[in-house]
Protein backbone atom coordinates (compact mmCIF):
# COMPACT_ATOMS: atom_id res chain seq x y z
CA UNK A 1 0.00 0.00 0.00
CA UNK A 2 1.08 3.45 -0.90
CA UNK A 3 0.46 6.01 1.44
CA UNK A 4 0.40 10.11 -0.34
CA UNK A 5 1.90 12.58 2.44
CA UNK A 6 1.60 16.53 2.44
CA UNK A 7 3.20 18.40 0.11
CA UNK A 8 6.97 19.98 0.84
CA UNK A 9 8.71 23.00 -0.50
CA UNK A 10 11.67 20.79 -0.33
CA UNK A 11 12.42 16.96 -0.61
CA UNK A 12 16.31 16.54 0.06
CA UNK A 13 17.71 12.75 -0.37
CA UNK A 14 20.79 12.40 2.16
CA UNK A 15 21.45 13.81 5.10
CA UNK A 16 25.55 14.11 5.19
CA UNK A 17 26.84 18.12 4.94
CA UNK A 18 25.39 18.34 2.06
CA UNK A 19 22.16 17.91 2.72
CA UNK A 20 21.99 19.21 6.01
CA UNK A 21 23.75 22.67 4.78
CA UNK A 22 21.11 22.63 1.91
CA UNK A 23 18.07 21.68 4.43
CA UNK A 24 19.38 24.84 6.52
CA UNK A 25 19.71 27.59 3.87
CA UNK A 26 16.47 26.01 2.69
CA UNK A 27 14.45 26.26 5.69
CA UNK A 28 14.43 29.81 5.67
CA UNK A 29 12.39 29.82 2.88
CA UNK A 30 9.79 26.64 3.27
CA UNK A 31 9.34 23.19 4.45
CA UNK A 32 11.74 20.99 4.21
CA UNK A 33 11.70 16.91 4.15
CA UNK A 34 15.48 15.49 4.65
CA UNK A 35 15.19 11.50 3.82
CA UNK A 36 18.14 9.08 4.90
CA UNK A 37 17.64 5.01 4.96
CA UNK A 38 20.06 5.50 8.45
CA UNK A 39 20.74 8.09 11.29
CA UNK A 40 20.68 11.31 10.65
CA UNK A 41 24.36 11.21 11.33
CA UNK A 42 25.14 8.26 9.43
CA UNK A 43 27.28 9.28 6.22
CA UNK A 44 30.20 9.80 4.45
CA UNK A 45 30.76 13.33 5.64
CA UNK A 46 31.01 11.98 9.33
CA UNK A 47 34.63 9.73 8.45
CA UNK A 48 36.67 13.42 6.71
CA UNK A 49 39.61 13.41 9.15
CA UNK A 50 41.78 15.21 6.74
CA UNK A 51 39.54 18.78 6.86
CA UNK A 52 38.29 21.80 4.87
CA UNK A 53 40.03 23.45 2.37
CA UNK A 54 39.98 27.32 2.28
CA UNK A 55 42.11 30.17 1.15
CA UNK A 56 42.10 32.16 4.70
CA UNK A 57 45.64 31.72 5.79
CA UNK A 58 48.22 34.52 5.40
CA UNK A 59 49.99 34.70 1.84
CA UNK A 60 46.97 32.60 0.47
CA UNK A 61 44.34 34.08 -1.65
CA UNK A 62 41.49 32.08 -4.19
CA UNK A 63 43.57 32.49 -6.96
CA UNK A 64 45.95 30.70 -6.04
CA UNK A 65 43.96 27.94 -4.80
CA UNK A 66 41.78 27.97 -7.40
CA UNK A 67 45.61 27.25 -9.25
CA UNK A 68 46.06 24.08 -6.87
CA UNK A 69 42.79 22.70 -7.77
CA UNK A 70 42.73 22.82 -11.86
CA UNK A 71 46.81 21.44 -11.59
CA UNK A 72 45.38 18.33 -9.66
CA UNK A 73 42.15 17.65 -12.01
CA UNK A 74 44.33 17.16 -14.92
CA UNK A 75 42.58 19.03 -17.44
CA UNK A 76 39.12 17.85 -16.48
CA UNK A 77 37.97 20.84 -13.99
CA UNK A 78 35.38 23.36 -15.08
CA UNK A 79 37.86 26.85 -14.54
CA UNK A 80 34.89 28.51 -14.02
CA UNK A 81 33.07 26.02 -11.07
CA UNK A 82 36.42 25.86 -9.83
CA UNK A 83 36.68 29.59 -9.59
CA UNK A 84 33.27 29.87 -7.59
CA UNK A 85 34.42 27.24 -5.36
CA UNK A 86 37.47 29.04 -4.08
CA UNK A 87 35.89 31.89 -4.57
CA UNK A 88 33.32 31.88 -2.72
CA UNK A 89 35.20 29.01 0.17
CA UNK A 90 36.30 32.11 2.73
CA UNK A 91 32.90 33.26 3.51
CA UNK A 92 31.69 29.44 3.52
CA UNK A 93 34.30 28.99 6.42
CA UNK A 94 32.80 32.04 8.40
CA UNK A 95 29.57 30.97 7.85
CA UNK A 96 30.23 27.75 10.09
CA UNK A 97 32.33 29.37 12.50
CA UNK A 98 29.25 31.28 13.40
CA UNK A 99 27.16 28.22 13.34
CA UNK A 100 29.60 27.11 15.91
CA UNK A 101 32.32 24.70 14.37
CA UNK A 102 35.09 24.27 16.95
CA UNK A 103 37.96 24.19 14.17
CA UNK A 104 41.34 23.87 15.78
CA UNK A 105 43.12 26.90 16.89
CA UNK A 106 46.78 28.10 18.06
CA UNK A 107 47.73 30.94 19.77
CA UNK A 108 44.23 32.04 19.18
CA UNK A 109 44.06 32.05 15.54
CA UNK A 110 42.89 29.38 13.27
CA UNK A 111 45.44 26.46 12.60
CA UNK A 112 46.21 25.52 8.68
CA UNK A 113 47.88 22.22 7.86
CA UNK A 114 48.93 21.56 4.75
CA UNK A 115 48.04 18.29 2.11
CA UNK A 116 49.28 16.80 -1.44
CA UNK A 117 49.43 19.09 -4.26
CA UNK A 118 48.29 22.25 -1.97
CA UNK A 119 51.01 24.76 -2.09
CA UNK A 120 50.42 26.30 0.82
CA UNK A 121 49.01 25.15 4.55
CA UNK A 122 44.68 25.70 3.46
CA UNK A 123 43.88 22.82 5.68
CA UNK A 124 41.72 23.52 8.85
CA UNK A 125 40.97 21.07 10.90
CA UNK A 126 38.08 20.66 13.36
CA UNK A 127 38.97 17.94 16.98
CA UNK A 128 42.68 17.07 14.71
CA UNK A 129 41.61 14.25 12.35
CA UNK A 130 37.83 14.56 13.37
CA UNK A 131 36.60 17.60 11.00
CA UNK A 132 33.27 16.02 9.33
CA UNK A 133 32.27 14.39 12.50
CA UNK A 134 32.71 18.10 14.09
CA UNK A 135 30.79 19.73 11.16
CA UNK A 136 28.24 16.85 10.80
CA UNK A 137 27.28 17.07 14.26
CA UNK A 138 26.78 20.82 14.29
CA UNK A 139 24.74 20.72 10.95
CA UNK A 140 22.57 18.02 12.74
CA UNK A 141 22.02 19.84 16.08
CA UNK A 142 20.79 22.56 14.05
CA UNK A 143 18.55 21.00 11.74
CA UNK A 144 17.07 19.23 14.74
CA UNK A 145 16.16 22.67 16.23
CA UNK A 146 14.80 23.95 12.69
CA UNK A 147 10.90 23.94 13.08
CA UNK A 148 11.00 23.71 9.29
CA UNK A 149 12.84 20.72 9.03
CA UNK A 150 11.78 17.53 9.12
CA UNK A 151 13.71 14.35 9.36
CA UNK A 152 12.41 10.93 8.32
CA UNK A 153 15.42 8.41 9.75
CA UNK A 154 15.77 4.53 8.25
CA UNK A 155 13.85 5.83 5.43
CA UNK A 156 15.27 4.47 1.65
CA UNK A 157 14.33 6.66 -1.10
CA UNK A 158 13.05 4.40 -4.09
CA UNK A 159 12.27 6.49 -6.80
CA UNK A 160 11.96 10.00 -7.74
CA UNK A 161 8.84 10.69 -9.50
CA UNK A 162 9.04 12.27 -12.65
CA UNK A 163 5.81 14.19 -15.25
CA UNK A 164 7.37 16.68 -16.88
CA UNK A 165 9.17 17.64 -14.32
CA UNK A 166 9.96 16.67 -10.72
CA UNK A 167 6.66 15.38 -9.19
CA UNK A 168 7.86 13.69 -5.45
CA UNK A 169 9.80 11.02 -4.04
CA UNK A 170 8.76 7.56 -3.61
CA UNK A 171 10.30 5.72 0.06
CA UNK A 172 10.54 2.37 1.66
CA UNK A 173 10.68 2.44 5.67
CA UNK A 174 13.42 0.31 6.83
CA UNK A 175 11.67 -1.68 9.08
CA UNK A 176 8.38 -1.97 8.14
CA UNK A 177 8.55 -2.01 4.45
CA UNK A 178 5.91 0.28 4.03
CA UNK A 179 5.71 2.67 0.74
CA UNK A 180 4.60 6.57 1.11
CA UNK A 181 4.68 8.90 -1.72
CA UNK A 182 5.75 12.74 -0.44
CA UNK A 183 5.17 15.25 -3.22
CA UNK A 184 6.95 18.60 -3.89
CA UNK A 185 8.48 20.28 -7.15
CA UNK A 186 12.14 20.87 -5.92
CA UNK A 187 13.97 17.35 -4.99
CA UNK A 188 17.78 17.96 -3.94
CA UNK A 189 19.86 14.63 -4.49
CA UNK A 190 22.84 14.62 -2.03
CA UNK A 191 22.78 11.36 -1.13
CA UNK A 192 26.52 10.50 -2.65
CA UNK A 193 29.52 8.02 -1.93
CA UNK A 194 29.62 4.62 -3.91
CA UNK A 195 32.41 2.82 -1.74
CA UNK A 196 30.38 -0.03 -1.54
CA UNK A 197 31.28 -0.78 -4.93
CA UNK A 198 34.39 -1.69 -3.89
CA UNK A 199 36.05 -4.32 -1.60
CA UNK A 200 38.25 -2.23 -0.04
CA UNK A 201 36.68 1.26 0.76
CA UNK A 202 36.81 3.82 3.63
CA UNK A 203 33.38 4.47 3.38
CA UNK A 204 30.67 3.83 5.41
CA UNK A 205 28.19 0.38 4.46
CA UNK A 206 25.44 3.12 3.62
CA UNK A 207 27.97 4.38 0.75
CA UNK A 208 25.77 2.31 -2.18
CA UNK A 209 25.61 5.09 -4.94
CA UNK A 210 21.67 5.83 -4.48
CA UNK A 211 21.72 9.50 -5.19
CA UNK A 212 23.66 8.89 -8.29
CA UNK A 213 21.19 6.06 -9.21
CA UNK A 214 18.27 7.27 -8.44
CA UNK A 215 19.05 10.72 -10.52
CA UNK A 216 20.05 8.67 -13.62
CA UNK A 217 16.97 6.52 -13.43
CA UNK A 218 15.13 9.41 -13.71
CA UNK A 219 16.54 11.19 -16.61
CA UNK A 220 19.52 12.69 -14.94
CA UNK A 221 22.53 12.89 -17.00
CA UNK A 222 25.70 11.47 -15.16
CA UNK A 223 29.21 12.39 -16.01
CA UNK A 224 32.82 11.73 -15.24
CA UNK A 225 32.02 8.68 -13.11
CA UNK A 226 35.27 6.58 -14.84
CA UNK A 227 37.36 8.75 -12.16
CA UNK A 228 37.04 7.13 -8.59
CA UNK A 229 39.39 8.15 -6.23
CA UNK A 230 41.38 5.61 -4.04
CA UNK A 231 42.79 7.04 -0.77
CA UNK A 232 46.74 5.74 -0.44
CA UNK A 233 46.48 5.09 3.10
CA UNK A 234 44.00 2.97 4.81
CA UNK A 235 44.98 1.22 7.70
CA UNK A 236 45.76 -3.29 6.30
CA UNK A 237 45.76 -5.31 8.94
CA UNK A 238 43.50 -8.33 9.15
CA UNK A 239 42.60 -8.39 12.06
CA UNK A 240 40.68 -4.55 11.58
CA UNK A 241 38.47 -3.21 9.24
CA UNK A 242 39.30 -0.84 6.67
CA UNK A 243 40.01 2.59 8.16
CA UNK A 244 41.61 5.95 6.44
CA UNK A 245 44.66 7.53 7.45
CA UNK A 246 44.11 10.99 6.62
CA UNK A 247 47.07 12.63 4.45
CA UNK A 248 47.06 14.96 6.65
CA UNK A 249 49.49 12.60 8.51
CA UNK A 250 51.93 13.02 5.48
CA UNK A 251 51.23 16.78 5.77
CA UNK A 252 52.86 16.28 8.87
CA UNK A 253 55.69 14.96 7.98
CA UNK A 254 54.45 10.74 7.97
CA UNK A 255 57.12 9.08 6.03
CA UNK A 256 55.56 6.35 3.32
CA UNK A 257 58.18 2.79 3.36
CA UNK A 258 58.11 -0.18 1.33
CA UNK A 259 58.24 -3.47 3.06
CA UNK A 260 61.87 -3.57 3.13
CA UNK A 261 61.78 -0.09 5.47
CA UNK A 262 62.81 1.96 2.37
CA UNK A 263 61.57 5.73 1.61
CA UNK A 264 60.20 5.05 -2.01
CA UNK A 265 57.69 8.22 -2.59
CA UNK A 266 60.57 10.48 -4.42
CA UNK A 267 61.31 7.88 -6.98
CA UNK A 268 57.42 8.14 -8.44
CA UNK A 269 56.91 12.59 -8.12
CA UNK A 270 59.13 15.61 -7.05
CA UNK A 271 56.78 15.97 -4.08
CA UNK A 272 57.53 12.52 -3.02
CA UNK A 273 54.73 11.92 0.27
CA UNK A 274 52.81 15.18 -0.96
CA UNK A 275 52.29 13.93 -4.27
CA UNK A 276 48.66 13.94 -5.40
CA UNK A 277 46.42 11.24 -4.26
CA UNK A 278 46.15 9.09 -7.32
CA UNK A 279 49.85 8.95 -7.96
CA UNK A 280 50.62 7.69 -4.03
CA UNK A 281 47.98 5.33 -4.83
CA UNK A 282 49.24 3.74 -7.79
CA UNK A 283 53.12 4.06 -6.48
CA UNK A 284 52.06 1.89 -3.34
CA UNK A 285 50.45 -0.78 -5.23
CA UNK A 286 53.45 -0.99 -7.52
CA UNK A 287 55.47 -1.16 -4.13
CA UNK A 288 53.37 -4.09 -2.72
CA UNK A 289 53.66 -6.15 -6.31
CA UNK A 290 57.06 -5.85 -5.88
CA UNK A 291 57.01 -7.47 -2.38
CA UNK A 292 54.46 -9.99 -2.83
CA UNK A 293 51.76 -8.20 -1.17
CA UNK A 294 53.14 -6.59 1.19
CA UNK A 295 51.59 -3.52 2.50
CA UNK A 296 53.52 -0.07 2.74
CA UNK A 297 54.14 1.42 5.71
CA UNK A 298 53.56 4.64 7.00
CA UNK A 299 55.78 6.25 9.34
CA UNK A 300 55.30 9.22 11.86
CA UNK A 301 57.05 7.96 14.61
CA UNK A 302 59.88 10.35 14.73
CA UNK A 303 57.43 12.99 15.72
CA UNK A 304 57.19 13.10 19.31
CA UNK A 305 54.48 10.95 21.01
CA UNK A 306 52.66 13.67 22.32
CA UNK A 307 52.40 15.45 19.24
CA UNK A 308 51.10 12.62 17.06
CA UNK A 309 48.38 11.57 19.95
CA UNK A 310 47.16 14.72 19.88
CA UNK A 311 47.15 16.16 16.24
CA UNK A 312 45.43 12.46 15.42
CA UNK A 313 43.32 11.26 18.31
CA UNK A 314 41.01 9.10 16.32
CA UNK A 315 43.76 7.72 13.98
CA UNK A 316 45.81 7.10 17.27
CA UNK A 317 43.10 5.68 19.03
CA UNK A 318 41.69 3.27 16.58
CA UNK A 319 45.05 2.19 15.90
CA UNK A 320 45.45 1.33 19.60
CA UNK A 321 42.55 -0.72 19.70
CA UNK A 322 44.37 -3.32 17.58
CA UNK A 323 47.93 -2.89 19.15
CA UNK A 324 49.46 -0.55 17.05
CA UNK A 325 50.94 2.45 18.74
CA UNK A 326 51.68 4.66 15.86
CA UNK A 327 53.60 6.66 17.65
CA UNK A 328 56.19 4.00 17.93
CA UNK A 329 55.04 1.71 15.22
CA UNK A 330 55.07 2.08 11.39
CA UNK A 331 51.57 1.34 10.15
CA UNK A 332 50.66 -0.68 7.60
CA UNK A 333 48.88 0.41 4.83
CA UNK A 334 47.03 0.07 1.29
CA UNK A 335 44.77 1.79 -1.06
CA UNK A 336 41.11 1.93 -0.60
CA UNK A 337 38.18 3.64 -2.84
CA UNK A 338 37.59 6.83 -1.41
CA UNK A 339 35.50 9.57 -3.68
CA UNK A 340 33.85 9.40 -6.46
CA UNK A 341 34.66 12.31 -8.40
CA UNK A 342 31.75 12.16 -11.16
CA UNK A 343 28.44 11.78 -10.10
CA UNK A 344 25.30 13.09 -11.45
CA UNK A 345 25.90 16.51 -14.07
CA UNK A 346 24.57 19.97 -12.88
CA UNK A 347 25.91 23.58 -13.55
CA UNK A 348 27.51 25.77 -11.40
CA UNK A 349 23.63 26.44 -9.36
CA UNK A 350 23.20 22.55 -9.11
CA UNK A 351 20.79 22.16 -11.48
CA UNK A 352 19.97 18.90 -13.52
CA UNK A 353 18.83 18.68 -17.26
CA UNK A 354 15.38 17.71 -15.16
CA UNK A 355 13.13 20.43 -14.00
CA UNK A 356 12.88 20.62 -10.60
CA UNK A 357 16.08 18.49 -9.98
CA UNK A 358 18.97 19.61 -8.17
CA UNK A 359 21.96 17.65 -6.88
CA UNK A 360 24.96 18.74 -4.41
CA UNK A 361 27.98 17.15 -2.48
CA UNK A 362 29.44 13.89 -3.39
CA UNK A 363 26.40 13.15 -5.88
CA UNK A 364 26.68 15.53 -8.15
CA UNK A 365 29.61 16.77 -10.69
CA UNK A 366 30.36 20.43 -11.75
CA UNK A 367 33.81 19.42 -12.74
CA UNK A 368 35.07 21.30 -9.71
CA UNK A 369 37.30 18.61 -8.97
CA UNK A 370 38.26 17.18 -12.32
CA UNK A 371 40.26 13.84 -13.12
CA UNK A 372 41.72 13.88 -9.54
CA UNK A 373 40.39 15.95 -6.84
CA UNK A 374 42.39 18.08 -4.47
CA UNK A 375 42.69 16.90 -1.01
CA UNK A 376 39.90 18.70 1.69
CA UNK A 377 37.75 20.49 -1.26
CA UNK A 378 35.02 18.11 -0.89
CA UNK A 379 33.53 19.31 2.30
CA UNK A 380 34.24 23.22 0.65
CA UNK A 381 32.28 21.47 -2.63
CA UNK A 382 29.18 20.40 -0.54
CA UNK A 383 28.54 24.15 1.52
CA UNK A 384 29.56 26.36 -1.38
CA UNK A 385 27.20 24.81 -3.52
CA UNK A 386 24.69 24.36 -1.45
CA UNK A 387 24.33 28.02 -1.04
CA UNK A 388 24.10 28.71 -4.99
CA UNK A 389 21.63 25.72 -4.92
CA UNK A 390 18.71 27.07 -2.83
CA UNK A 391 19.41 30.16 -4.37
CA UNK A 392 18.90 29.00 -7.94
CA UNK A 393 15.10 27.37 -6.41
CA UNK A 394 14.54 30.78 -5.48
CA UNK A 395 14.78 32.43 -8.82
CA UNK A 396 17.77 34.01 -7.92
CA UNK A 397 20.36 32.80 -10.16
CA UNK A 398 20.55 33.22 -14.49
CA UNK A 399 18.20 31.04 -15.78
CA UNK A 400 18.95 27.18 -16.49
CA UNK A 401 21.29 26.86 -19.84
CA UNK A 402 22.51 23.17 -20.87
CA UNK A 403 25.99 22.79 -20.16
CA UNK A 404 28.14 23.10 -23.44
CA UNK A 405 28.84 19.30 -25.23
CA UNK A 406 30.53 20.52 -28.30
CA UNK A 407 33.82 18.48 -26.93
CA UNK A 408 32.04 15.94 -24.91
CA UNK A 409 31.21 12.25 -25.56
CA UNK A 410 27.78 11.54 -24.82
CA UNK A 411 26.77 7.87 -24.62
CA UNK A 412 23.75 5.52 -23.57
CA UNK A 413 24.10 2.15 -21.85
CA UNK A 414 24.82 -0.54 -24.54
CA UNK A 415 23.04 -3.66 -23.96
CA UNK A 416 26.03 -6.06 -23.96
CA UNK A 417 26.09 -9.46 -24.75
CA UNK A 418 27.23 -12.17 -22.63
CA UNK A 419 29.50 -14.38 -23.93
CA UNK A 420 31.56 -16.22 -21.64
CA UNK A 421 30.27 -19.52 -20.14
CA UNK A 422 30.64 -19.06 -16.36
CA UNK A 423 29.30 -15.90 -14.75
CA UNK A 424 29.82 -15.48 -11.01
CA UNK A 425 26.51 -15.49 -9.40
CA UNK A 426 24.89 -11.69 -8.62
CA UNK A 427 25.29 -10.22 -5.14
CA UNK A 428 26.99 -7.73 -3.45
CA UNK A 429 30.37 -9.58 -2.78
CA UNK A 430 30.83 -10.62 -5.97
CA UNK A 431 29.72 -7.29 -7.26
CA UNK A 432 32.52 -5.71 -5.06
CA UNK A 433 35.32 -8.53 -6.39
CA UNK A 434 34.65 -7.54 -10.09
CA UNK A 435 35.16 -4.09 -9.49
CA UNK A 436 37.97 -3.99 -7.46
CA UNK A 437 39.82 -6.31 -9.24
CA UNK A 438 38.69 -5.15 -13.10
CA UNK A 439 38.21 -1.46 -12.15
CA UNK A 440 40.25 -0.09 -9.58
CA UNK A 441 43.38 1.45 -9.17
CA UNK A 442 44.78 -0.06 -12.34
CA UNK A 443 42.50 -1.18 -15.60
CA UNK A 444 42.33 -2.42 -18.90
CA UNK A 445 40.14 -2.59 -22.03
CA UNK A 446 40.20 -6.50 -21.68
CA UNK A 447 38.84 -7.11 -18.14
CA UNK A 448 36.67 -3.58 -18.52
CA UNK A 449 34.58 -4.97 -21.63
CA UNK A 450 34.34 -8.62 -19.10
CA UNK A 451 33.32 -6.52 -16.27
CA UNK A 452 29.96 -4.70 -18.55
CA UNK A 453 28.87 -7.67 -20.41
CA UNK A 454 28.81 -9.08 -16.48
CA UNK A 455 26.71 -6.31 -14.92
CA UNK A 456 24.84 -6.12 -17.75
CA UNK A 457 23.70 -9.69 -17.20
CA UNK A 458 23.11 -9.49 -13.56
CA UNK A 459 20.97 -5.80 -14.06
CA UNK A 460 18.76 -7.47 -16.74
CA UNK A 461 17.94 -10.69 -14.78
CA UNK A 462 17.64 -9.09 -10.95
CA UNK A 463 14.03 -9.23 -10.31
CA UNK A 464 12.10 -6.26 -9.14
CA UNK A 465 13.54 -4.81 -5.78
CA UNK A 466 11.54 -5.97 -2.44
CA UNK A 467 13.80 -5.43 0.36
CA UNK A 468 16.57 -2.80 1.39
CA UNK A 469 19.36 -4.79 0.37
CA UNK A 470 17.69 -5.22 -3.11
CA UNK A 471 17.32 -1.77 -3.80
CA UNK A 472 20.95 -0.70 -2.60
CA UNK A 473 21.94 -4.07 -4.93
CA UNK A 474 19.76 -2.30 -7.80
CA UNK A 475 21.40 1.07 -7.17
CA UNK A 476 24.96 -0.37 -6.82
CA UNK A 477 24.85 -1.99 -10.41
CA UNK A 478 23.27 0.79 -12.03
CA UNK A 479 26.49 2.84 -10.82
CA UNK A 480 29.03 0.01 -11.51
CA UNK A 481 27.79 -0.09 -15.05
CA UNK A 482 28.19 3.29 -15.87
CA UNK A 483 31.30 3.69 -14.29
CA UNK A 484 32.49 0.70 -16.22
CA UNK A 485 31.11 1.83 -19.91
CA UNK A 486 32.96 5.17 -19.24
CA UNK A 487 36.08 3.68 -18.16
CA UNK A 488 35.88 1.47 -21.02
CA UNK A 489 35.68 4.54 -23.31
CA UNK A 490 38.25 6.26 -22.29
CA UNK A 491 41.23 4.94 -23.81
CA UNK A 492 43.99 6.92 -21.86
CA UNK A 493 45.21 7.42 -18.48
CA UNK A 494 44.44 10.55 -16.87
CA UNK A 495 44.42 11.39 -12.99
CA UNK A 496 42.26 8.77 -11.03
CA UNK A 497 41.65 6.94 -14.42
CA UNK A 498 45.02 4.51 -14.99
CA UNK A 499 44.62 2.19 -17.65
CA UNK A 500 47.45 -0.19 -18.80
CA UNK A 501 46.88 -0.61 -22.17
CA UNK A 502 46.94 3.30 -22.39
CA UNK A 503 49.47 4.32 -20.25
CA UNK A 504 49.70 7.72 -21.16
CA UNK A 505 46.94 10.92 -21.15
CA UNK A 506 45.98 12.24 -24.62
CA UNK A 507 45.13 15.09 -25.72
CA UNK A 508 41.99 13.98 -27.51
CA UNK A 509 40.37 12.79 -24.26
CA UNK A 510 40.49 16.33 -22.57
CA UNK A 511 36.97 15.59 -22.62
CA UNK A 512 34.12 14.80 -20.20
CA UNK A 513 31.73 11.72 -21.13
CA UNK A 514 28.31 12.48 -20.21
CA UNK A 515 25.76 9.02 -20.17
CA UNK A 516 22.04 9.31 -20.37
CA UNK A 517 19.51 6.88 -19.72
CA UNK A 518 17.52 5.84 -23.13
CA UNK A 519 13.85 5.40 -23.65
CA UNK A 520 15.19 1.15 -23.78
CA UNK A 521 16.79 1.20 -20.66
Amino acid sequence: MTLTEPRYDYIIIGSGIAGLNTALLAARHGSVLVITKGRIDDCNSRYAQGGIAAAVGPGDSPARHRRDTLDAGAGLCDPDAVAVLTGQGPDSIASLIRWGVPFDTIHGQVALGREGAHSLPRILHAGGDATGQHIEDTLTRRARATPNITVLEYTHAVHICVDGGVAGVATRDGASGERRFFRSGAVIVSAGGAGQLYRYTTNPAVATGDGVALAFLAGAAVMDLEFYQFHPTALWLESAPTFLLSEAMRGEGAILRNAAGRPFMADYHPMADLAPRDIVSRAIAAEMARSDGQPALLDISHLPAATVANRFPTIYAECLRYGLDIARQPIPVAPAAHYMMGGIRIDTWGRTGVPGLYACGEAACAAVHGANRLASNSLLDTLVFSQRLVAATRGDAPPYAPPAEADDLRLTLPNRAMVCASVPERGRENLQDLMWRNAGIARNGTRLLLSARILNLWQRTMPPPATAADFELRNLLVVARLLVEAALQRRESRGAHYREDFAEPSPEWQRHIVLSRDDGY
